[in-house]
């Protein structure tokens, strides 16, 4: 498949080879009540891209795509969150603490989980990263590489943050990597326009950019397949 009007330029991928990566979709930083908005942001900023996400994830399954889930969670006695990452700022709740959906960023508490609309189906990958990028501490590029993925779409939250870091550290590994721009979305608007112009500045040095609108009639042009596991 090829998106022609992908920026910088066309970017082609082939299902089979292709990953489809949903970046921390979880109710802390979607709903109110959450750790997002215990930092004092608009939530609602990130749940406007929710149904974007649900299109594509929904078209991605039908094609027989992999996909993959990311949150960013600690275990329970928070030895993989060094005070670096915990002590920032002057927050009302800090990772670890006990907010309106549970101790806050912890592997299994009910605001770490991914919201309902796009949550994992089975044959999904899920990991928890305890890093702001999905493949720090994680075994996701063992994972996509025993799969023979070699090129990876990203959507989540928030872009110049978790996205982008992922996003970048795949560039590395060598991935050939997409960024769907009305699937993710950041607290500032001003980051988020200035991190996907990061992404495909230089003739896409970290990656290229596109929008769902591109990407679904490709989609619907595929005949349905069971989902790959």
């Amino acid at each position: 498949m090829q998106l022609a009007e992908a920026q910088p330029f066309p970017f082609s991928f082939g299902l089979k080879s292709t990953a489809l990566v949903i970046i921390d979709m979880q109710r802390d930083f979607i709903e109110p009540g959450g750790f997002g908005e215990t930092l004092g942001n608009d939530v609602s900023l990130l749940q406007a891209i929710v149904p974007a996400c649900q299109a594509v994830l929904e078209a991605w399954r039908r094609a027989g795509g992999l996909v993959v889930h990311t949150r960013e969670a600690h275990k329970a006695d928070l030895s993989d969150c060094p005070p670096a990452k915990r002590n920032r700022g002057n927050p009302a709740l800090r990772i670890g603490d006990r907010g309106a959906m549970g101790r806050i960023l912890v592997a299994g508490e009910p605001g770490n989980q991914i919201i309902p609309g796009l949550a994992p189906q089975r044959g999904e990958i899920a990991i928890d990263k305890p890093g702001k990028g999905a493949f720090y501490a994680t075994g996701l590029h063992e994972q996509l590489q025993h799969v023979g993925i070699t090129h990876l779409l990203f959507m989540g939250v928030t872009t110049e943050v978790c996205v982008q870091t992922s996003m970048r550290e795949a560039n590395d590994r060598g991935y050939d990597c997409l960024l769907l721009e009305d699937c993710t979305e950041s607290y500032f608007p001003a980051f988020k326009t200035a991190a996907v112009a990061m992404m495909c500045a230089q003739g896409a040095i970290v990656g290229w950019t596109a929008t769902s609108a591109q990407l679904l009639p490709a989609l619907a042009a595929l005949p349905a397949q069971p989902q790959h596991c």
